[in-house]
């Protein structure tokens, strides 16, 4: 039995009607970003930074976003928030064409529609095209894996492999999540006679892979494995598991709940449904299974023990939405596409006017605004001042300071934190030992002994968006200030997921 299971005469036909809706789509949401009035959110503006420091790796997360963030601007000859974020639309539509023409083999050209369209419309590609994050960058690669290694599974060759490896391998350098698939093809293996390659072909994919992440390997080799180190970080249960004796079902509760908006509440329900049906579903559909649901569940043992971000399952939706949208039936069809449709129009609609969608007096969006301005604030500070330096220990105030900042002439250094860096500006960017002179330094918590009794030069307490309720004092300090004996602070700044 063969894995394209549509005979080859109704796996035709479906490129142009599918293209078009995922080109409407996306071309709406590319023009709806053009008038978003977000700030880059602190992840984002950290993804730029490392698109300007080109590199085989960074603190926490693997090249690929940075180096896909400097192509497009550099192509663009402009740094906007526009020109960062379009290639999260554009990813998108590669992405659900892709899944498109898998289910075009594996069910026929109906299917295929139905997935691209379906795709297009998840609550998760919705909030992906309006921010870029490192799941958008994964997933058209990851898709492609799985499209190469079901052609590997039909005998495709030699070449199939080959491609499946690099598109894996550069998966991997978009995202760690891209190893999940090195979990779900093997148990695929065991549990279908039809999922079992070929050993040479296996062992191709596997060492192009390798062969493809290898600069990143190496780039964390010599760089204290600073990537796995902040993964760990994210799963701190596996740093002491005799800690943990007892579980959250609090969290995993809410976990899965979670998961209704990230796949939309009625793939998702149709997704369990489906996996307590599994038996009677066809060969497709439990492939696609397999690669869904071992991560869903590995990661609802995270939630379990240690709590876990509603996007951390993402990749598992992919394969899921190949498994649940061609069968539902169509009144749960229409229905989800009905709701899923209007999360994804919403989305890009309250990101172009942000401050319209403000209930109470305070934007919907409000951890997306406000950083800006922050940055306008402390930079006006320092140059009134005379202040060509900039010390900060909160990540957040960092990120933006980088970005806003780009073109004032300022430099902006973090903190120098004692032991192993918390965050990226802490390991590139911290205040060298041999600085001299003053310094203007943004607090927004604890604060080196040396200021203890100064007065700040200027406070910030922004009343709306992201820094809405929070205190920062800016104060001129000698350079020397982190540096002098037994004074070094250990940063205070967020260190949550950088």
């Amino acid at each position: 039995m063969t894995i394209a299971a549509a005979p080859l005469s109704e796996r035709t036909g479906w490129l142009i009607p599918a293209g078009a809706l995922v080109l409407a789509i996306t071309g709406l949401r590319v023009w709806l970003l053009s008038l978003n009035g977000m700030d880059l959110f602190v992840d984002e503006a950290q993804y730029w930074l490392w698109g300007q420091e080109l590199a085989f790796g960074y603190y926490s997360k693997p090249p690929m976003i940075g180096w896909v963030i400097r192509a497009v601007t550099d192509l663009a000859g402009s740094d906007a928030p526009f020109w960062v974020r379009l290639p999260a639309p554009l990813f998108h539509g590669a992405t659900a064409l892709i899944l498109g023409w898998i289910a075009a083999g594996l069910w026929g050209a109906r299917a295929a529609v139905l997935v691209a369209a379906g795709y297009a419309t998840l609550p998760m590609v919705a909030v992906g095209s309006i921010l870029i994050s490192t799941d958008t960058i994964l997933f058209p690669f990851l898709a492609l894996a799985l499209a190469g290694w079901l052609r590997v599974l039909d005998g495709g060759g030699r070449g199939w492999a080959v491609a499946t490896g690099v598109a894996l391998g550069l998966g991997f350098l978009s995202k760690y999540a891209a190893i999940y698939f090195l979990i779900c093809a093997p148990l695929a293996a065991l549990l279908f006679r039809q999922a079992r390659p070929r050993l040479a072909d296996a062992l191709t994919v596997l060492g192009v892979f390798a062969l493809t992440i290898s600069p990143n390997v190496i780039w964390n080799l010599v760089n204290g494995f600073s990537t796995l180190e902040h993964t760990l970080d994210n799963a701190d249960w596996v740093r002491d598991p005799g800690g943990r004796t007892h579980v959250e079902l609090g969290s995993l509760a809410e976990f899965l709940a979670s998961q209704s908006g990230v796949f939309g509440p009625i793939l998702f329900g149709g997704l369990i449904w489906l996996t307590m049906r599994a038996g009677r579903a066809d060969f497709g559909q439990r492939l696609m299974l397999v690669f869904s649901l071992p991560i869903l569940v590995l990661i609802c043992g995270q939630a379990l023990v240690s709590g876990a971000y509603a996007n951390w399952a993402a990749t598992a939706y992919l394969a899921g939405t190949l498994a649940v949208l061609p069968w539902l039936r169509p009144a749960w069809r229409w229905a989800s596409f009905a709701v899923n449709g209007t999360v994804a129009l919403a989305l890009p609609v309250m990101g172009a006017f942000p401050w319209a969608f403000a209930p109470g007096g305070e934007p919907l969006l409000a951890r997306y605004l406000g950083r800006a301005e922050m940055s306008a604030a402390v930079i006006a500070t320092a140059k009134d001042s005379h202040q060509d330096i900039v010390v900060a220990e909160n990540r957040d105030v960092l990120a933006d300071l980088f970005y806003s900042g780009r073109d004032s002439g300022l430099t902006f250094f973090a903190v120098p934190s004692v032991g192993r860096a918390p965050n990226h500006y802490a390991l590139k960017h911290p205040l060298p030992p041999g600085a001299e002179g003053d310094v203007l330094f943004v607090a927004s918590g604890q604060v080196p002994p040396c200021a203890r009794d100064e007065i700040p030069l200027a406070e910030i307490t922004p009343d709306t968006g992201a820094y809405r309720g929070k205190r920062f004092a800016l104060y001129v300090l000698p350079a020397t200030c982190w540096y002098a004996a037994d004074l070094t602070v250990q940063s205070s700044a967020n260190t949550g997921a950088p």
